[in-house]
Parts: structure tokens; C-alpha cells; sequence
């Protein structure tokens, strides 16, 4: 009769209860009563632990989902493999590769705009007297910047090529290396149809200017001090391009290595390294030091780790 009255007075205090307000499995076996005696001689009966609950009471809520394509998404836009994973710094790198690309754009347009000036500038003074319009290479450019004057390509027009020997100028230049390159004595010419100065003439030919892009900055140093300037301004404005390309790559690399460590940890649980566990990826931009060389500032990335 008491074993009853027990187990009603238990089903009856149950129910008594809101349905808002009944205990979870866990919080009903901590709330559980301490052990009784039902009657006497009985032995008492102990309330059940945590170890008896159903394991799947206790399970941790399941973990946000870890796609494994996250990581080549990031690879490719900066940004895209954290925003599937539901990161919030997916925009940080998506707003840094914003930024660097218009950097970017903005100093290949400056290279373009002093490239066209520094061209023009060159057809407009330095070779106006000798009716080249074709555009040289890269390297004839930086010739006009280091000589006042290219010379002739050949002398004497007509016959045989005669070869410019003013060395001052850019041809004249060409030929005395050729002669100190292929001839016993550069001031003493060999015959015609010997090998050293037929060798001597084909390098002159691959490396010298032709009339069509002849120049001269003669009665014209303002003109070609300006013309050094714009094509050295020129000059910086592709290298901030190359470096700024640099830092993109960076950025699609760690916006990666971020995904895969993500992804990694919600699957696996972590990357190790060693002895050492990858716990994330750091990037950011660090602003010159008061003091030190304006080149300390930039843009930097690393790897965190932990150890046990």
C-alpha cells in the first residue's frame, strides 16, 4: 500500500506540472529526489546519473555544415567558400579583393596614360626631323632615355653597310662593341669578306637602329627631361600594378587555406601540423610604424597555430 501511494503521489506531482514546464531528460534526472526507503527492511532505490541516460539525450547540437567545395570557391573569389560557411569575415576578403582590384585597374590606367604621353612626346620631338611614325619596343624607348641621339644607321647610303662610329651615339655605341667583340684589334678594321668583320656586322644589324626610328633630342634636353621623368613615372605605376596583382593572389590564397581549415575543423576536427594544430588564418593591413621606413606598412597574412 505505501509502494502505491508513492508512485502515485510521483504521477500526480507530473502532471501537476505546465506543459512548458516539464524537465528536459537531463534536468529530471538532476532533479530526481534522493533515494527512499518504500517500506521497511526495503532496500533503497538510487536515482538514475547521467551515465544512464540514452547517449543520443546528450549529443551536442549538430555542427554547421561544411560543404567541400568551400575551399575551391575561395580559391577562385575570396569571400565565397566563408560565406557558405557561414562566416562573417567572407566580407572582409570579398571587400579586399574589391579594393586591390581597383587599385589595381587604377595603376594600369596610369601606366597606360604616361606610356601614350611618353610615346607621343618621342614622335612629336625627338624623331619629328626624321618622319618615323611606328611605335618601337620597350627597349627602344629606354634607348631615347639614354642616348641624346641614336646616329645613322648607315653612313654612307648606297654599296656596302657603313656602320655608324660616332660612339656617343646609340649606334655608334653597337658597333664599337661589336668591333671590341669580334676583331682582333677594334681600331684596325680586317678585310671585308673576312669572318670577324662579317660577325662583327651581323651583330651590328640585329641591335642597331634603323632610319625609320631614328632620334635625336639635340637643342631639345627639356624635352627629354621631361620625356625621363614621364617614362620613369611610367615605370612605377606598372610595378605598383605587378605588386598589387601579387597581393591579390595572396588574398585568393589565404581566403583557401581559411576555407580548409574551416572546413577541416567542422569535419575532422582540425588540421595538425607536426605536433602543432593550424588553428586559422590571419590577414589584414598594417599601417606604417611612427619612426620606421614607410615600407613597413602593407598587406599581411599568416598561420596560427596551437600546440596541445
Amino acid at each position: 500500500m505505501l509502494i502505491i501511494s508513492a508512485i502515485a503521489v510521483g504521477v500526480l506531482q507530473t502532471a501537476a506540472l505546465p506543459a512548458q514546464e516539464l524537465p528536459t531528460p537531463v534536468a529530471a534526472v538532476a532533479a530526481h529526489p534522493a533515494p527512499v526507503a518504500l517500506s521497511r527492511g526495503t532496500p533503497a532505490v538510487s536515482a538514475p546519473t547521467v551515465a544512464d541516460v540514452p547517449p543520443s539525450l546528450l549529443s551536442a547540437p549538430p555542427k554547421a555544415p561544411a560543404p567541400w567545395w568551400a575551399p575551391v570557391a575561395s580559391g577562385i573569389a575570396p569571400g565565397a567558400g566563408q560565406f557558405a560557411l557561414r562566416q562573417q569575415r567572407s566580407v572582409a576578403y570579398a571587400v579586399a579583393e574589391a579594393f586591390l582590384l581597383v587599385q589595381y585597374l587604377a595603376a594600369q590606367r596610369d601606366g597606360n596614360r604616361e606610356r601614350a604621353a611618353y610615346r607621343d612626346l618621342a614622335l612629336s620631338v625627338a624623331r619629328k626631323a626624321f618622319g618615323g611614325t611606328a611605335l618601337g619596343t620597350w627597349e627602344y624607348y629606354e634607348r631615347l632615355e639614354q642616348y641624346l641621339e641614336s646616329g645613322a644607321y648607315d653612313r654612307i647610303p648606297g654599296g656596302a653597310l657603313d656602320p655608324e662610329t660616332d660612339p656617343t651615339t646609340y649606334n655608334g655605341a653597337r658597333w664599337q662593341l661589336a668591333r671590341e667583340t669580334f676583331w682582333r684589334d677594334p681600331t684596325v678594321a680586317p678585310a671585308a669578306n673576312s669572318a670577324e668583320y662579317q660577325r662583327a656586322i651581323a651583330f651590328y644589324q640585329r641591335s642597331a637602329v634603323t632610319d625609320a626610328f631614328r632620334w635625336s633630342w639635340r637643342d631639345a634636353q627639356l624635352q627629354q627631361d621631361v620625356y625621363i621623368q614621364t617614362i620613369r613615372s611610367a615605370n612605377r605605376s606598372y610595378q605598383r600594378a605587378v605588386n598589387l596583382l601579387g597581393v591579390v593572389a595572396v588574398n585568393h590564397l589565404a581566403s583557401l587555406i581559411d576555407a580548409y581549415v574551416s572546413v577541416r575543423f567542422r569535419r575532422y576536427g582540425g588540421v595538425r601540423v607536426g605536433s602543432y594544430t593550424l588553428d586559422g588564418v590571419h590577414v589584414g593591413y598594417v599601417p606604417p610604424t611612427p619612426g620606421l621606413l614607410q615600407n613597413s606598412a602593407g598587406w599581411q597574412t599568416g598561420l596560427r597555430f596551437t600546440t596541445p
